[in-house]
C-alpha cells in the first residue's frame, strides 16, 4: 500500500508533462463522488493500493500527481471522469415580459423536479448534469417547449474549474450514486451525501466570480 499525504503536481503543468512522458505512468480511476473524499483506499488497474489521507478540504483534480518513484521512474496519476452537463441559458428571458419570464421559470422547475433531475443554478444558467441518455433530456425540453430559453450539452469537465467546491459537490455529488430504477419510466435519484431523493426544485447555488464558457 501506498500512503499518499499531498497532491505533487498535475499532469497539464509543463515540468510535470515532459517528465510523466517519459515515465511509466499508472492511473488511479476515480469519479467526481470519490475524488472529493479526503480519506480513500483504492487500487488501480494493476493492484496497487493507493491510501489517499489529504488535508481536509482537498479536492483531486483531473491529471493529479499522487505517486512519483524518481528511481523507477513511475507515477500514479488520478483520472476522474465526469458526466456531461445540460447547461439552460435564461438570460433571453430578461427581455420578456415578466409575467411569462416568471411562468417559465417555474415551469421549468416543475418539470426538472418531475424528472427528478438535480440542478444548480448560477446566475442566468441552470446546470443539469446528464442521468440519463441527452436524447431523453433533449426529448423532455422540447416536448414543454419553453419560451425564451435555449440549452445545451457540455462535458462535465469545462464546467468544474467555475464552480466552488460546494456547488461540485451539488452538480457531480452523486455521479455514481444515484441508484436509477424506472417506474412509470421515471428515474428515481438518491443523494448519495444524504439518502434523500432528488426531486427539489433548482436550488440557487452562492455567486461566483467566474463565467463558464458559453
Amino acid at each position: 500500500m501506498i500512503l499518499v499525504e499531498k497532491i505533487l503536481g498535475n499532469a497539464s503543468d509543463p515540468e510535470w508533462e515532459l517528465r510523466l512522458a517519459a515515465s511509466t505512468v499508472e492511473s488511479l480511476a476515480l469519479d467526481h463522488w470519490e475524488a472529493q473524499k479526503n480519506r480513500l483506499r483504492k487500487k488501480t488497474a494493476s493492484g496497487v493500493e493507493i491510501a489517499l489521507s489529504l488535508d481536509r478540504g482537498t479536492f483531486l483534480r483531473n491529471g493529479d500527481v499522487l505517486v512519483w518513484e524518481e528511481f523507477a521512474k513511475r507515477a500514479v496519476v488520478a483520472t476522474i471522469s465526469l458526466r456531461d452537463v445540460m447547461i439552460v441559458h435564461l438570460d433571453q428571458l430578461g427581455s420578456q415580459p415578466s409575467e411569462i419570464a416568471m411562468r417559465t421559470c417555474v415551469e421549468l422547475g416543475h418539470a426538472l423536479g418531475n424528472q427528478h433531475w438535480p440542478a444548480l443554478v448560477k446566475g442566468t444558467r441552470v446546470y443539469i448534469p446528464l442521468t440519463v441518455d441527452r436524447k431523453v433530456m433533449a426529448s423532455v425540453m422540447k416536448t414543454h417547449g419553453f419560451e425564451g430559453i435555449r440549452y445545451e450539452f457540455v462535458p462535465g469537465d469545462d464546467i468544474v474549474p467555475y464552480l466552488a467546491p460546494h456547488e461540485s459537490r451539488r452538480l457531480f455529488g452523486g455521479a455514481e450514486g444515484p441508484v436509477h430504477t424506472h417506474t412509470n419510466d421515471r428515474y428515481v435519484a438518491i443523494e448519495a451525501e444524504t439518502g434523500r431523493p432528488y426531486g427539489r426544485a433548482p436550488v440557487r447555488g452562492h455567486a461566483h466570480p467566474h463565467d463558464p464558457p458559453e
